[in-house]
Parts: structure tokens; sequence; C-alpha cells
């Protein structure tokens, strides 16, 4: 008892003088913080926005209307061989892979929240669903970081490779079998994880939930980001961190400015970095992912290692690839070229890719819809 007391009173001693630092901090150096605060907007505004909002809202209406049981259907062989989860948590792999981080555990946790899949099988879910989209890997980090759509491919490819890596080996957490409740899409109804029913809301009722819902969610990663902006910025001005691990630690932190960092580096050390980061997505982004996994009453553990491990897992993936493949800078100029234009989009440009974009994983999950109820009806 009595260590169990001194181990709560240090981490609350901590955590006060770690407030009351970045309290000094703050009011040393107003301006710079300041400026560090606009530039975070500005990253949200341009970019995390237009790039989550979209997929916030189709992920919420794939639940609340029945489209994620319907993909379930259809993708129960792979999840059940691979991952040992039910069909249902494919929507959640699928979103997270498209739309980016942190979409994923938003889906998984919204799975859970439903009724739809069980508190293990969450855990396991969560250790490997919340990953990068492919936009920010091609566009941002390949063209426009490495000025080479050869290594935003490989990062892309070495990024899923290994979030399948990681689901197959975290198969066997927790009990060995598949803990959701029945996923049954039956006269308007889905099953729920104590075996009761629940009737899907009218299409009107789902979309102002799912839109006031993401919109909050919207807002609470913009401030996780904002505050790891500011909080890096201060970082660096107190402690003298050498230059060429300054991307590393700011890319722990906070992932977007850690990659953008890398511009210039020396080309295999920096690819290997990026690699790890993008994998482990940064404590930003486990902040935003904490959000919705702590108030669903969920262990963040799976998701933490399953995070560490990806980012360990790329790494070691790109230095064996590096001794394989001859990569340059200079290399694949054409396919550069193109998705280059991706890191060049302005605000208006990515609202409307990432509109289109959810618009076609709206029409997959409505297609899946229909061959789920179709099949329904040829087996009555």
């Amino acid at each position: 008892m009595g260590k169990l007391f001194s181990r709560r009173l240090l981490y609350d001693l901590a955590t006060l003088l770690g407030l009351g630092a970045l309290i000094v901090m703050l009011a040393v150096y107003p301006a710079e913080s300041v400026s560090a605060g606009k530039d975070g907007v500005a990253l949200c505004l341009n970019i995390v926005v237009p790039s989550l909002l979209p997929f916030f809202v189709v992920s919420a209406l794939a639940v609340e209307l029945g489209a994620a049981d319907a993909l379930g259907v259809l993708a129960a062989p792979v999840m059940r061989v691979l991952f040992n989860v039910s069909g249902t948590c494919g929507a959640a792999w699928v979103l997270g892979f498209v739309g980016g981080y942190p979409v994923g555990a938003k889906t998984a946790i919204a799975l859970y929240s439903s009724g739809k899949i069980g508190k293990t099988e969450t855990e396991r879910l969560l250790s490997f669903c919340n990953n990068s989209g492919p936009a920010f890997i091609l566009g941002v980090v390949g063209a426009g970081v490495f000025s080479s759509g050869q290594i935003g491919l490989l990062l892309y490819m070495v990024h899923a490779l290994s979030s399948v890596l990681i689901g197959v080996g975290f198969r066997w957490y927790g009990s060995s079998g598949v803990v959701s409740g029945q996923r049954s899409v039956v006269s308007g109804e889905t099953g729920t994880a104590d075996g009761g029913t629940r009737v899907k809301p009218p299409f009107g009722s789902a979309l102002v939930s799912a839109v006031t819902s993401s919109v909050q969610s919207a807002l609470n990663i913009s401030g996780f980001v904002i505050f790891f902006t500011v909080a890096v910025k201060l970082l660096f001005m107190k402690f003298d961190i050498p230059a060429e691990m300054r991307p590393l630690l700011t890319g722990f932190i906070e992932l977007t400015s850690g990659v953008t960092n890398l511009r210039g580096s020396e080309l295999p050390q920096a690819v290997k970095m990026a690699a790890f980061l993008l994998g482990w997505a940064g404590l930003s982004v486990h902040c935003q992912a904490m959000s919705f996994i702590s108030a669903a009453g969920i262990r963040a553990g799976t998701y933490i290692v399953g995070k560490l491990l990806h980012g360990l897992l790329s790494a070691a993936l790109v230095t064996l690839l590096f001794r394989v493949i001859p990569f340059r800078a200079e290399a694949a100029v054409y396919f550069a070229e193109q998705v280059q234009r991706l890191a060049e989009f302005g605000t208006p440009e990515r609202w409307l890719l990432s509109l289109g974009t959810s618009l076609l994983l709206a029409l997959m999950f409505a297609a899946a819809l229909f061959v789920s109820k179709s099949r329904k009806k040829n087996n009555l």
C-alpha cells in the first residue's frame, strides 16, 4: 500500500513539475508560442480536418446503418483466418488504411460501442487497424519529402505489410475464439453483444448523429495537434538537441512535423526513420486514439504495443529492402511527378479529394449491404 502511494505521489509530482515548466515556457516565450500555435492551426485547417472529417462521417454511418455488417459478411473469411476477428472488423481495417490516423481506432470503438464486436476482439483489432493513409505516405512523405514516388510506394507497402504481420501476431491475444456478438442484418435489426437486437435508425437521424460526433472528434484531434506543435517548439528552444535527432524526436511526438523535417536528410537513414515514425504514429495520434479508447472502457495495452512494434518492424523491413534494392532519390521520376500533386494540393483540393474518396467508400458499403441482403433473400 505504501509503495503504491509513493508511486502515485511521484506521478503527481512529476505531472505538476511538467505543467509548471510548460506554463513558465509559455510565459517566457509568448511570441514563439503564438507562432507555433498558428502553425498548428494552419496544419489542422489545411490537412487534418479536410483529410479526416469526411472519413469520420462515413465510418460512423457505416456502423449505424449496418453497412459494416454487410462488409463483414464479405470480409469474414480473410479477417478470421488472418487475425482471428469477425468480418465486421474489416470495416475498421479498410477505413483505417484509406482514411489514415485515427479513423481506424475510431471505427473500431464505434463497432464495440454499438455491440457488434466484443472487448477482447476490439483489443486485438486496435493492435493493427489504426494506420496512415495512402495520400499522406505517397503524397506528403514520398513525393513531398523525398521527391521519389518509388520511396513513397516502398513506405506504403512496408506500412501495410507490417500492419498485417502485427495483426497476425495478435490473433492469439486473449481467448482463442472470436468473442463478438451476433452479426445479422434481418428485418432492419442488428445483433448486439448481449444477444439482443438494436433497431437501425433512419438515415436522416444517423447522418445528424454521425456529423455531430465527427465534428467533435475532428475538433478534439485539432486540439491535440495544436498543443503538441507548441510543445515541440518550446522543447527545442529549451534543450540543445542535435539536428540529426530532431526529426525523430519531433515525429515521436507529432508525426506530420517529424516526417516533414526529414527533407534533405541522408537518404537510407531518413527513409528508415520515416518508416518507424509512420508505424509508431506519434504521441499526438495516440492521444487522439486514446480519447476514443478510454471513453469506451477498453484497455490500451494492445494498441500501444502494436504501434511500437509496427514502427520497429517497418524500420527493419526497410533496412532489409535497402540491402536488396538500390533506391535513389531520382528514381521513378515520372511517378513522383504524378504523386507530387497530392503534396501540392491546397485546402479546397484536399476537401474535394477527401470527399470524393469518402463517397466511393460509401458506395462500396452500399454495394456490400445490397449483396448481403440479396444473399439472405436467396437463402430464405
